[in-house]
């Protein structure tokens, strides 16, 4: 049976429990150097701190995906990791002793220096715990056997891929080419085991949990072979397409109604992510919202006195994907804008009608000082805007909403 590959946090939850260790050698260390050769967990306050600081670690952990691309990120890439994940900890808990009013009895030496010991430690486990996982995967080793299936011309690069990327830490047992008999070779220290005739007897013999099967697009897929793998018991992985070669694509293989398929995106946002996205939309768009309404009250009144009508101005726009809605704004033009506008395009600075650009737009409420182009020059006029954000329609960060008239243009 195969057992498919965690994902999130618990994929990487050796790490997250000897950063715990770490971090709780750190605390230890740190009240040592403070406050002599005593236990922590003989003050009440130090030793509630122990489980604040355990929290803490899980929380961002969990929340700031600190051992994402773990065994791929280099000693550098490490190290900020590494200060960065501390940082937030000890962030967090300085927090926690200031809401708690615990600050004044919390030793802050003690603080700083925990956070010093715990980055060294931290990063020194990461480190040796990477180089472990990976050499524990090369030929000869690790829990699961790993057979791979291909061609005489990308057998090399088959075999150093699957070796300089080993995160799943497989005993490569070895390689079988379907266009060539090359048994008792030996490709990059890896041997070739069997050929296309012999590799059914050879899986059923040894030692293989797994196939990697990996062949040019010409060569036809060995569909009766791999079925008898499978009838053993043995999981086969197809690669599907050329992965690395599609530049700046994200792809993940998902369900979509009863087919298999293989996603490709600029980019993918976790559910982690985009709840945090929509948590800040919902509090930029709370407190936006606010702001309108205390904004509502000075200007209403002097919109409406200069030109009597609504004071909010709505207009159908294009978002992401070509989605239409409707876009709310403090009303800065007088009622009739759309209809001089036909009037005026004569006198547009921009060329090609993408924009409309005038100089002292008499379109604008109250003229050059008047309380329309006051509000466009400091944009008051878009708080309304924070309204579609609350709903979830818009985000605080979002493409540039454009005009139904837009789609009028195309690219050269």
């Amino acid at each position: 049976m195969y057992r498919k590959a965690d994902k999130g946090w618990m994929k990487h939850l050796d790490f997250t429990l000897i950063d715990a260790l770490c971090l709780q050698l750190a605390y230890v260390a740190a009240y040592f150097v403070r406050h002599g050769l005593h236990w922590p967990y003989e003050s009440q306050l130090y030793r509630n701190m122990v489980f604040v600081f355990l929290f803490i670690q899980i929380f961002v952990t969990f929340f700031g995906e600190s051992f994402k691309n773990v065994l791929k990120r280099g000693y550098f890439k490490e190290l900020i990791s590494a200060v960065k994940h501390v940082c937030l900890v000890v962030l967090i808990a300085a927090f926690y002793l200031f809401a708690t009013q615990q600050g004044e009895e919390y030793s802050r030496i003690t603080l700083i220096m925990t956070g010093i010991f715990y980055a060294v430690f931290s990063y020194g486990a990461r480190i040796l715990w990477k180089r472990y996982l990976l050499t524990r995967g090369d030929v000869g080793k690790g829990k699961r056997s790993l057979l791979i299936l291909t061609s005489k011309d990308m057998v090399e690069e088959a075999v150093e891929s699957i070796r300089q990327n080993n995160y799943e830490c497989f005993r490569i047992v070895g390689v079988t080419l379907l266009d060539a008999d090359w048994a008792g070779r030996s490709i990059n220290g890896v041997e070739v085991v069997a050929n296309s005739d012999s590799v059914a007897e050879y899986v059923c013999r040894e030692w293989v949990d797994e196939v990697f099967v990996n062949l040019p697009k010409k060569m036809p897929l060995p569909q009766e072979l791999m079925d008898c793998f499978i009838d053993m018991g043995v999981t086969v992985h197809l690669k599907l397409i050329e992965m690395g070669r599609l530049k700046g694509q994200i792809q993940h293989v998902e369900r979509l109604g009863t087919y298999t398929v293989l996603t490709s995106s600029i980019n993918m946002a976790s559910w982690k992510q985009a709840f945090f996205k929509r948590a800040m939309d919902i509090a930029g768009g709370v407190v936006g919202c606010v702001l309108t309404g205390l904004l509502f009250v000075i200007v209403a009144p002097c919109i409406y006195v200069q030109s009597p009508g609504p004071i909010f101005f709505s207009q159908v726009r294009i978002g992401k994907n070509g989605k239409k809605f409707k876009l709310y704004k403090f009303r800065s033009m007088y009622m009739d804008a759309e209809e001089r506008k036909k009037e005026l395009m004569s006198q547009n600075r921009v060329q090609g009608g993408m924009m409309f650009k005038i100089e002292n737009d008499p379109r604008i409420i109250g003229g050059a000082k008047g309380i329309g182009n006051f509000i466009r020059k400091y944009s008051i006029d878009e708080f309304p805007q924070f309204w579609n954000v609350l709903k979830g329609v818009s985000g605080i960060i979002e493409p540039t909403e454009k005009k139904l008239d837009f789609t009028g243009f195309s690219l050269a």
